[in-house]
């Protein structure tokens, strides 16, 4: 009979085997979420794979427990470097020194939540369109065009890596609500709001 890896090494992993590693997201008052973060100057590093797993894993089980959350951006779990994962559906995408290089004539008010406070919702002032360019872990380089809910999300997860919380650009009267009071009042298509010509 032949036997496998597990049976010839019942104590070893298999090849290539990491535990899963969550990290605790930092919560609104933590100073880690007020650092303007570091370049990743090796895209293709060990460490730096080692940060885009625990922001991948990390957002897994944040996504599970408060049913809600697209994105995760590396100084929320305590590393002060430009990563940012996002997982939309199933496709990933690992963002490594992500930059908006330019952004529509158009602006949308948003009530944006965040992992950092999740029960409080924002209402801020984002732009509907904008590019972005990053580098993947392989070390190439990408741009995308993006817009609406997508574009508002990169717009927050950047800000992260600037130490701005979607607190510091609240828009408007009464900007702030507790998610439970919200949702009473509102249906979640109302989260988003539509495209109008930026005000100068």
């Amino acid at each position: 009979m032949q036997l496998g890896y597990r049976e010839l090494h019942p104590a070893a992993k298999p090849p290539n085997w990491r535990p899963m590693a969550v990290r605790r997201i930092r919560q609104l008052g933590d100073p880690m979420l007020r650092l303007r973060c570091e370049r990743v100057q090796n895209p293709k590093s060990a460490a730096t794979r080692l940060v885009a797993d625990d922001l991948r894993d990390s957002l897994a089980v944040a996504r599970k427990k408060y049913k809600m959350g697209r994105a995760l951006a590396a100084p929320q779990i305590g590393a002060p470097v430009r990563i940012v994962f996002v997982q939309m559906d199933k496709q990933r995408w690992t963002m490594i020194n992500p930059e908006i290089t330019d952004v529509g004539p158009d602006d949308f008010l948003v009530w944006d939540d965040c992992f950092s406070f999740p029960n409080l919702l924002v209402r801020v002032n984002r732009a509907y369109q904008i590019t972005v360019s990053y580098t993947d872990p392989k070390g190439k380089q990408h741009t995308m065009e993006l817009e609406g809910p997508m574009a508002e999300l990169l717009q927050h997860e950047i800000d992260h890596l600037d130490g701005i919380l979607a607190l510091d650009r609240a828009s408007g009267v009464d900007p702030f609500a507790f998610r439970s009071e919200w949702e009473k009042v509102h249906e979640a298509g109302e989260r988003h709001g539509p495209p109008k010509p930026r005000e100068v």
